[in-house]
């Protein structure tokens, strides 16, 4: 299979999200708000995780190692760790496993240690 195929193949954005789960059941309707990866426009769930709306969307990196720069995205998924820190809203190093999205969320790919944006400290 070439690049091209496997980029066919791939399933559209919103058909990532699980919608039926054998023990939890079916997906509860939420109202659908938009927040901004890396200045992308992505849809999420309103009060879901950022991890949740970036992963639902195929996004699988969060941020950057500061030396070797080796990608990282959700490990644990419930704040222990920082391998999905990110910088929303100007703000780096936020858990985006246990932040909820907010319409509107600017959400920036960190690299290494993350900087504070011009006027968010």
């Amino acid at each position: 299979m070439t690049s091209a195929d496997q980029e066919t193949a791939r399933p559209a954005p919103e058909d990532l999200r699980v919608r039926t789960h054998p023990v939890l059941g079916d997906l509860p309707p939420a109202p659908e708000v938009t927040i901004f990866v890396d200045g992308r426009p992505i849809p999420a769930r309103a009060g879901e995780p950022i991890a949740a709306a970036l992963l639902a969307s195929g996004i699988r990196v969060c941020r950057t190692m500061p030396r070797s720069r080796q990608p990282r995205g959700v490990f644990c998924g419930v704040g222990r760790c920082t391998d999905c820190a990110m910088t929303v809203d100007g703000e780096p190093n936020v858990r985006t496993c246990v932040t909820p999205v907010r319409d509107g969320q600017r959400i920036v790919t960190q690299r290494g240690l993350g900087a504070w944006e011009e006027g968010t400290a």
